[in-house]
């Protein structure tokens, strides 16, 4: 019998998060559903056990160092190793976010959970993901994120509203996947970016054109890579986004 991959995934326990849990687990994954809320994560858990995913709950606040630490003790505890890392949990932050009137305390709070979230929560598993065969880190971005569409695009579908929060969070958080591709580059460990489009989420108001279904895609296909696939990347389901 085929051992059972091992994932983690951040802010599972809703949304885009959840979707890539169910995606994973519906390939025979074993998927820890990683969320601070203790009741929106067993519900999470709940439903993706009774859809027939093998799925647990991991208490995770990524921008707390011990919760973060005790998440990856009992993935250890439980596998052994990590196979999949997908750092998904993520905030737009409060408005107003114009440059010009935004509280700078917004712009810190944003940046802890959405970059420095992603380098705590990676730096924990790291030790776990080296035990994998085949271990892959996949980083929810943002197309809001691409400087070169911010530049060169006044198309609010593209480049997303005026958020000096939110939308540099994004890019920040590319520039770091790309600082760690250039230091894993000499593993097998393949780390990439991911933008899951314009997804209707609790995090835009329900907005979005694309169901978390959609959204999810391109994690799951980045988080299943072959051995011989890309790293240091940025990716959409149509292929490539622009940094």
């Amino acid at each position: 019998m085929t051992e059972r991959k091992i994932a983690l995934v951040t802010g599972a326990n809703k949304g885009i998060g959840y979707e890539i849990a169910a995606g994973l687990g519906a390939l025979g994954w074993s998927v820890g559903v990683g969320a601070r809320d203790e009741h929106r994560r067993n519900a999470a858990v709940e439903k993706l056990r009774a859809a027939g995913a093998d799925a647990f709950g991991v208490p995770l606040d990524v921008t707390d160092d011990a919760s973060v630490a005790a998440a990856a003790r009992l993935v250890d505890e439980r596998a052994g190793r990590l196979d999949a890392l997908v750092n998904n949990a993520g905030i737009t932050g409060t408005v107003p976010q114009e440059p010009t009137m935004v509280d700078p305390a917004v712009v810190r709070t944003v940046v802890e959970t959405n970059v420095i979230g992603v380098i705590r929560v990676t730096n924990a598993t790291l030790p776990l993901l080296r035990r994998s065969a085949s271990p892959r880190i996949v980083n929810m971005s943002s197309g809001v994120g691409s400087l070169t569409r911010q530049a060169a695009s006044a198309d609010e579908s593209l480049t997303g509203p005026v958020a000096v929060a939110y939308a540099p969070s994004k890019s920040f958080l590319n520039a770091v996947t790309i600082q760690y591709a250039k230091e894993l580059r000499d593993t097998n460990i393949l780390i990439n970016a991911a933008c899951p489009g314009f997804t209707a989420t609790d995090l835009n108001g329900f907005r979005g054109v694309r169901t978390p279904e959609q959204g999810a895609a391109i994690a799951i296909r980045l988080a299943t890579l072959p051995d011989d696939g890309p790293t240091g990347g940025f990716f959409e389901d149509a292929g490539v986004v622009p940094w």
